[in-house]
């Protein structure tokens, strides 16, 4: 692995106190089930992304390490006041909100969103949420019925609404097993017709055989839905299982990436080996 991609994992003691009370609730989060290489540093200023609707996914993309291919668990019915509790005591002014993919849910998971957004602002009224959704929500009911769960989590009016592209369209199918390149760039549309002034952002993981230029035509087709914010990191393998890393990207690609997407119009970029899709979430613009 190239030097740039090494880190310190931070101090054990913040580290332990976002784990504690993580675990105590028995809730879940993307930093530990994705093994993100930034959660220690994250951890120490205590922050955290929340995974929502358990740990087991429906789907198997072969990027990625959380937990798939078996039964998911049941809905936590706490779990949207667990959650609400954790970020009132890690003192949060900006969270973040994924979840797995939950295609056995009839909407997906779209209320599940909505609920646990209630719940932390009944909590922590000035908490800013950001929420980063599965393609929402491609389970039952077409392309109708997809747009209705977009719809009910916008009108909860999150911060920002996150949903990622990951990889360039000709390499979606291997990448993001179940998922389409024209229905993920169809969500960050959807949010932008209902809900005008909610910035819209997505984020790709480099490193699975794309060229420069599918990257540009990719950051094309995401103004063209009038995305608003931009990440693009390094893919890292999780394990022997997932796909293999075809190339690291060097630190001054990340950057000529960077100055591109800017000039396209992106108003928001991290671009960096490093750097998630949630990192530095609540930052002003660069």
């Amino acid at each position: 692995m190239p030097s740039w991609l090494r880190r310190p994992l931070g101090k054990a003691t913040a580290i332990s106190t976002v784990q504690r009370i993580i675990k105590q609730r028995q809730i879940h989060t993307i930093c530990e089930e994705g093994r993100c290489p930034n959660r220690g540093e994250c951890y120490a200023q205590k922050t955290a992304t929340f995974l929502l609707m358990g740990p087991t996914c429906t789907r198997a993309c072969a990027f990625c390490q959380v937990d798939k291919g078996h039964a998911p668990m049941a809905l936590d019915r706490e779990e949207p006041q667990k959650v609400a509790e954790a970020v009132q005591l890690l003192g949060l002014r900006y969270v973040v909100l994924t979840s797995v993919a939950r295609d056995d849910l009839a909407d997906g998971g779209a209320g599940w969103f909505v609920q646990v957004m209630t719940a932390i602002r009944e909590l922590t009224c000035e908490t800013q949420i950001e929420v980063l959704t599965p393609d929402l929500f491609s389970g039952k009911g077409g392309e109708t019925a997809q747009r209705e769960r977009v719809a009910t989590v916008v009108a909860a009016q999150p911060a920002c609404y996150n949903h990622n592209l990951e990889t360039v369209g000709r390499l979606t199918a291997p990448v993001r097993r179940g998922a389409k390149y024209d229905r993920s760039l169809n969500v960050l549309r959807w949010v932008k017709e209902f809900a005008p002034t909610i910035p819209t952002k997505s984020g790709l993981m480099l490193g699975h055989g794309e060229t420069e230029t599918e990257i540009i035509e990719t950051m094309k087709d995401l103004r063209a839905v009038k995305c608003d914010r931009l990440t693009l990191g390094q893919y890292l393998r999780p394990s022997l299982e997932h796909l293999p890393v075809q190339k690291y990207w060097t630190p001054a690609e990340f950057e000529k990436l960077g100055a591109i997407a800017r000039s396209l119009g992106f108003s928001q970029v991290r671009s960096g080996p490093l750097v998630r899709s949630s990192y530095h979430a609540g930052e002003e613009n660069d």
